[in-house]
């Protein structure tokens, strides 16, 4: 774990790799319940199976908020067990974010208590006073954790952070380390590391990493939260030799095997299930059914109530079919 005084330093040599957001599988009526026998045995496919040097626990994917207080804490508890009992270096890195900074804060000291590297909080959901509010959030969480913590700049939130609010955390906030982009503006990026040079900065829109602002140090060599799982399987692991040939700022090579090993079509293939739902096109979303839809197609266990829980809907059969046609094209499932 990251104590808050030496966050900074740390996460330039700890945050690297592909880092699972992993979802939570539900089972009993209507998902009441948690698989956690299915959940471990996603958390030993990622860190073993795959061999990925980080996991990002109850964010988005996992549905953050229709999960109790308790399921969170148990979730993270168990993350941590598993994954460091396959590799004791993994970093687990946790999302705390909740409607109140009472809530947050007994998340943020559990997670720091269960053992987790780093806690990151998502742009409060409701009732944001902008930049102001996010930054009075984050210093009462600092205040009373010794912990190192990341932004979430998701548009899921109904209001992202703009570069010079960011920055403004980061200066007045020491244990603030890291950054999870998720709007998909890579300019506002470009100028929150204008402003914020030692910021580690992972920017969701990747053809930011073709354009060498890894090499420029502009964005980290980590994933601070995806869904790398759905990407490869052990016996072809596509997602990993591609970011590795990034990473070796082999950028030419990679923009070549994105194109000759089909993932840059299986993103246009998969459309925007995961993120968007055509009931409400506007609004980014982290739609959980469609990650676990997209799992089960790998063979991964979702549990026996496959959907998401409330406030989502469920996710249509269109999409399944639209993702299974994707997949079996990829080659990573067999027609």
């Amino acid at each position: 774990m990251a104590m808050a005084a030496e966050a900074r330093s740390w996460a330039r040599g700890a945050l690297r790799g592909i880092g699972n957001s992993l979802y939570t599988p539900f089972c009993g009526k209507d998902g009441d319940d948690i698989d956690w026998d299915a959940y471990r045995a996603l958390i030993r496919y990622c860190v073993g199976d795959l061999g990925h040097p980080m996991l990002w626990c109850t964010s988005g994917i996992a549905e953050f908020w229709a999960l109790t207080i308790e399921e969170r804490k148990r979730l993270l508890e168990v993350a941590v067990d598993q994954a460091r009992a396959i590799n004791p270096d993994v970093v687990v890195q946790a999302c705390t974010a909740a409607i109140s900074a009472k809530d947050c804060l007994e998340l943020t000291l559990h997670a720091q208590r269960a053992g987790a590297d780093i806690v990151y909080i998502q742009t409060p959901m409701m009732e944001t006073h902008g930049g102001d509010g996010v930054l009075r959030f984050f210093k009462y969480i600092a205040a009373r954790t010794d912990i190192a913590l990341g932004m979430f700049n998701s548009p899921s939130s109904g209001y992202v952070l703009t570069p010079q609010e960011s920055a403004r955390i980061y200066h007045e906030v020491p244990a603030v380390c890291a950054t999870k982009e998720g709007a998909f503006r890579p300019a506002a990026s470009r100028r929150l590391h204008e402003l914020a040079p030692g910021l580690v900065l992972w920017e969701c829109d990747k053809t930011v990493y073709r354009a060498g602002w890894l090499r420029d140090g502009i964005v980290c060599a980590a994933q601070l939260g995806t869904a790398g799982y759905l990407y490869e399987t052990p016996a072809r692991p596509i997602f990993s030799e591609y970011w590795d040939l990034i990473r070796s700022d082999k950028l030419l090579e990679a923009m070549d095997y994105g194109r000759d090993s089909g993932l840059d079509q299986f993103e246009l293939d998969m459309a925007s299930w995961f993120t968007c739902y055509p009931g409400r096109p506007e609004y980014f979303t982290h739609w959980g059914g469609a990650f676990k839809a997209a799992a089960s197609l790998l063979g991964l266990p979702i549990g026996a109530y496959p959907h998401s829980r409330p406030p989502q809907a469920e996710l249509p059969d269109g999409a399944k079919t639209q993702m299974r046609a994707a997949y079996r094209k990829l080659g990573l499932v067999d027609a």
